[in-house]
């Protein structure tokens, strides 16, 4: 079965248009665990738009109570204090995106070719301190076969492309691009996870992927969730994995 991390980005966005502390980032994290999710992923950004420093250090303090539940931290590792949050927490999992500080959101991979040398300096360091690196990736077999060099373990494959195609009715052929993409990456040794935009809509097609190991979201879980509830929400993206 793929795992799943739930992403809880978009509550702390909610909880952050109010000087109030609702919704919980915390308390949605443990409804999570509760209905069966196999990790955690944040997204702290420099302006703290929606998970804040704090909120990172939380979390920690919460999987502490549940082991075997994984912590997946994302972002742009050459931006001010992604590093420093990462040496002080050690997530199982830390998931390097090429976001500059002004994205609304993630909108592409790496280039690995442009950032080789900077690349295997940090994944080198997190290998050290213990983390699994994965590498955030567009499905282009090029950019991917370039990736066993710099030292990670895995890539996630920016999905955004796919969810797009698919909602305009030609999911077909980009799953055959993702799906040409993660053998690549399998067949030179690297394990493949999978996210953004992936919603109960285009997961059962995505999940058919051969391997793959996990996947974040966070986006629509959430929207789901306003309809469906947090816990049963979570419940339903985990009933698309199991036919994994």
């Amino acid at each position: 079965m793929t795992n799943l991390s739930v992403n809880l980005n978009k509550v702390a966005m909610l909880r952050n248009a109010r000087p109030l502390t609702i919704p919980s980032v915390v308390k949605m994290g443990e409804i999570s665990i509760a209905a069966g999710a196999h990790g955690l992923t944040v997204h702290p950004r420099p302006d703290e738009r929606h998970i804040r420093r704090t909120d990172v250090y939380d979390i920690f303090e919460l999987l502490k109570k549940h082991p075997g539940i994984e912590y997946n931290i994302e972002g742009n590792p050459f931006e001010s204090p992604f590093m420093e949050i990462i040496r002080e927490v050690k997530p199982d999992q830390c998931t390097l995106v090429p976001d500059a500080p002004n994205q609304n959101t993630s909108d592409h991979g790496w280039d690995v070719v442009e950032n080789k040398d900077r690349l295997k300096d940090i994944i080198q360091e997190l290998n050290e301190i213990g983390c699994r690196v994965s590498l955030f990736m567009d499905a282009d077999v090029e950019q991917i076969e370039r990736v066993p060099d710099l030292g990670c373990s895995r890539i996630e494959l920016y999905t955004e492309p796919y969810a797009t195609a698919y909602r305009e009715g030609h999911g077909e052929e980009s799953f055959k691009i993702y799906e040409k993409a993660a053998k690549c990456a399998q067949d030179l040794g690297l394990g493949v996870n999978g996210g953004h935009d992936l919603n109960l809509d285009n997961l059962p097609l995505f999940q058919k992927i051969p391997n793959l190991l996990e996947v974040s979201i966070g986006h629509a879980l959430t929207a789901d969730a306003l309809e469906m509830g947090y816990g049963n929400a979570v419940k339903a993206y985990l009933d698309v994995l199991k036919e994994s």
